[in-house]
């Protein structure tokens, strides 16, 4: 007769998320300096054009973003086959990286993980970069993968969900999520439209990690709850198109008031079904993902009486990261040491359409 775990037990147990990390590429500009490289790449545009792309520029509320590449070889033509060259040689970099770094934090060694999740969507490479990672940090050979590859900026949220759901399942084991993402490697540079003009404007490379653990003794914010939330008729509004210079850009205008108008039907019905309302969650952890989606989303939650003041944080120092950068929110929340019982809300959107939420309570 086999032994199985008690149904109380297994309502009991929680899974929490034990830190988070972020790595940043070797490259950096401020975006007073990315502006004067426009005048190479618009020469022979319209000068009104020249001028309204400088104005998205100044006007994109991101200071300074990092790279994976210099940025004039950013500026420079190249095939798609030699910029995914550089974006696995560095994601491979990044992510070995990233994990050590938040290993390190949490005090664990590399063998103890049972479940490894990485995420990207910037680029193509088989094997994913998880193989690459257990060989480089000899991982145990029976760890459990999963690549997470088209999901955009939503990935690094829909990682948590499937290391959560993984963990309810197997109590005591440990995971992580590496985020690794590239989108200067996506950049076109023969399209002048303005999803590649807007990305160029808004998005930088950067990698991140979070620790999670259905073991008793480890200490973290547990996640209560996660949901996915799929808008119907809206694949066209956000995600790549795969075209022999590379991965161009797709995003629709509509996206901002798309995500208003689905506004309440995302947060509360979430919320009320674990019992609590807007007003009982303490840190409002959004994806950076543009000052319009930013200033929309901004206005909501400020007509709830909540800021989303490190998402524009975030957004200003390192530019979008994709799905890295929600994580880079949660490490800047965590390492201000929430008080017990307080709550956090993760919300991001990507292609699909689709939102995937998290909560947490310290």
């Amino acid at each position: 007769m086999g032994i199985s775990l008690p149904v109380d037990n297994y309502q009991k147990m929680s899974v929490k998320i034990i830190t988070a990390a972020k790595q940043l590429p070797k490259y950096s500009r401020e975006t007073t300096d990315i502006i004067p490289m426009l005048e190479g790449w618009l020469d022979g545009q319209d000068e009104r054009f020249i001028k309204k792309v400088k104005k998205i520029f100044e006007g994109a509320a991101v200071d300074k973003r990092y790279s994976i590449m210099d940025p004039e070889e950013v500026f420079t033509a190249s095939s798609f086959e030699e910029k995914n060259d550089i974006y696995t040689r560095e994601v491979i970099i990044l992510g070995e990286q990233v994990l050590k770094k938040a290993l390190e934090k949490a005090n664990w060694n590399p063998e103890t993980l049972d479940y490894i999740i990485t995420v990207s969507c910037t680029g193509i490479m088989i094997p994913s970069l998880d193989a690459y990672l257990i060989n480089k940090m000899k991982l145990r050979q029976d760890i459990v993968r999963l690549p997470v590859t088209e999901m955009g900026c939503a990935a690094g949220i829909s990682g948590i969900i499937y290391a959560k759901n993984f963990l309810k399942a197997n109590p005591g084991k440990r995971a992580a999520v590496i985020a690794v993402e590239s989108p200067t490697a996506t950049f076109q540079l023969d399209d002048f439209s303005m999803p590649n003009i807007v990305s160029a404007a808004i998005f930088g490379d950067g990698a991140s990690c979070c620790l999670l653990s259905s073991y008793e003794d480890d200490y973290g914010p547990e996640i209560l709850d996660e949901e996915m939330y799929h808008f119907y008729e809206a694949e066209h509004m956000m995600g790549f198109k795969l075209t022999n210079s590379g991965l161009q850009m797709v995003l629709d205008i509509e996206v901002p008031d798309t995500i208003a108008s689905h506004f309440g039907d995302i947060i509360h019905p979430f919320l009320k079904k674990n019992d609590l309302e807007i007003k009982d969650v303490d840190y409002m952890i959004f994806h950076p993902g543009g000052k319009k989606i930013i200033t929309t989303v901004e206005a909501l939650f400020s007509g709830l009486g909540k800021n989303i003041d490190d998402t524009k944080e975030v957004l200003r120092k390192y530019g979008n990261m994709s799905s890295a950068t929600v994580l880079y929110v949660l490490e800047q929340i965590m390492d201000r040491k929430p008080k017990a019982g307080e709550k956090g809300l993760m919300l991001s959107f990507g292609p699909g359409f689709s939102a995937q939420r998290v909560l947490l309570q310290w």
